[in-house]
């Protein structure tokens, strides 16, 4: 495998149209079809675009985890070159914060927690079908970290949503099951609950860096 330069990082974004990509991905994966309404970019042009900033590792494309005949763009928020280059979009507005998976035993509470380290922004979560219990690999990688799950136990979506909430949805199920009118922002996770520790720590560090972002653009709002 050919090791990409810092070069070859900065050759993929400097172009107008491959900016405005790395832009709408700013807080929210996006498929192919929401990319070419938000950029306005033709299909043919976004998949150009797209292409060069998958060879530079800048954008990462991801089969659903729920739907497989989906894929969603990611940002490669791992690069601190992408994480900086992407402009500082402009969140969702709310009174709260609910982060949605579909068990809410891991990756919603990841963001939860993650999320109220960071800012007072009332935040929830809940899962479209709540698990018995947090799952304890995920409860262990929060303790890593200083934290511990918001809730004692999984909540549903169904109890916990309310109008004027800002929704996330942190898996491809919860997105697809709950769609647009009611999601504010998608964020393509794949589930460590199949794995080991090392998957839950690793789910826990993709979302760190979107926490953050979103915290960072809500202060601003």
């Amino acid at each position: 495998m050919v090791e990409l330069t810092r070069m070859d990082v900065l050759a993929a974004l400097a172009e107008p149209n491959r900016l405005a990509i790395v832009d709408a991905l700013a807080l929210d994966d996006l498929s192919p079809k929401e990319l070419t309404s938000r950029t306005g970019q033709q299909p043919s042009l976004l998949a150009h675009h797209l292409a060069w900033l998958e060879k530079a590792d800048v954008v990462r494309r991801r089969r659903s985890d729920g739907d497989a005949r989906r894929s969603y763009f990611t940002l490669a928020w791992d690069n601190p070159i992408v994480a900086a280059t992407a402009a500082q979009a402009l969140a969702p507005t709310g009174a709260r914060v609910v982060f949605v998976c579909s068990a809410n035993s891991a990756r919603s509470q990841f963001a939860a927690s993650l999320f109220a380290s960071r800012t007072d922004v009332p935040v929830a979560s809940a899962g479209t079908v709540p698990a018995a219990r947090v799952h304890p690999l995920a409860a262990a990688a929060l303790a890593n970290e200083g934290l511990s799950p918001l809730s004692a136990r999984p909540q549903s979506a169904s109890e916990v949503l309310r109008e004027g909430d800002i929704v996330i949805a942190v898996c491809d199920q919860a997105f697809e099951e709950l769609g647009r009118d009611l999601i504010d922002l998608h964020w393509s996770i794949p589930d460590p609950a199949p794995g080991s520790p090392a998957d839950f720590t690793k789910a826990l560090e993709t979302i760190n860096p979107r926490v953050a972002r979103l915290a960072d653009a809500l202060s601003i709002g």
